[in-house]
């Protein structure tokens, strides 16, 4: 009995992040994915139109998550500084458990071979980095971050930072816990966020 359409798509997505984990993105062929969800290969072409729109749907699909994963964080009750640093530790948390991440958005597939892909990530980096430059916003407004932050400059650098670790983990053959290093990345992106009388 066949699945339904959407339970078989999410299936090839997260089968294709798996592959790319352990053998990077080139390993991630449709024979591959065909064989690690356990269908025939021509079953793939009925849910997506080729591997690059595989492709897409992970990217786009992990977007959506991370957002709902965040969500709260980034509209709340609670201080900004408060937010902003729980924030930190959950998007380490999902991208420590989507170890496929890191080698799909740091992959010639991306960043050479198809620019629609290439815009598709960058359309999402624009939006998380418009997101938390909101939630910055907040933190100068309630004074929990100094005066003179400008806040898209200050989302981009916390963006750089993440990014950084998660080439290193990736690099690293994932040895280490993402989430674990969040209160680095906190300790020394408060130094640059904090107002001068803060402790």
């Amino acid at each position: 009995m066949s699945k339904p359409h959407e339970e078989r798509r999410s299936e090839i997505i997260e089968a294709t992040l798996e592959i790319a984990a352990d053998q990077g993105v080139g390993g991630a062929t449709t024979q591959a994915i065909a064989s690690r969800v356990g269908i025939a290969q021509p079953t793939i072409f009925r849910h997506f139109k080729n591997r690059n729109a595989i492709f897409e749907a992970a990217v786009t699909g992990i977007a959506e998550a991370l957002f709902r994963n965040v969500s709260g964080l980034l509209e709340g009750c609670e201080p900004a500084d408060v937010r902003l640093r729980e924030l930190i530790r959950r998007q380490l948390r999902f991208i420590g458990r989507r170890r496929g991440v890191p080698r799909l958005l740091f992959s010639d597939r991306l960043h050479v071979e198809v620019p629609a892909l290439r815009k598709v990530v960058l359309g999402v980096m624009d939006r998380y980095a418009n997101a938390l430059a909101r939630l910055i916003e907040e933190g100068v407004w309630e004074q929990r971050f100094r005066h003179d932050l400008d806040p898209k400059e200050t989302a981009r650098v916390l963006i750089s930072m993440i990014q950084g670790l998660v080439v290193r983990w990736s690099l690293s053959d994932y040895s280490f816990e993402l989430e674990d290093e969040a209160e680095v990345v906190w300790r020394v992106l408060w130094h640059g966020l904090k107002p001068a009388d803060a402790q």
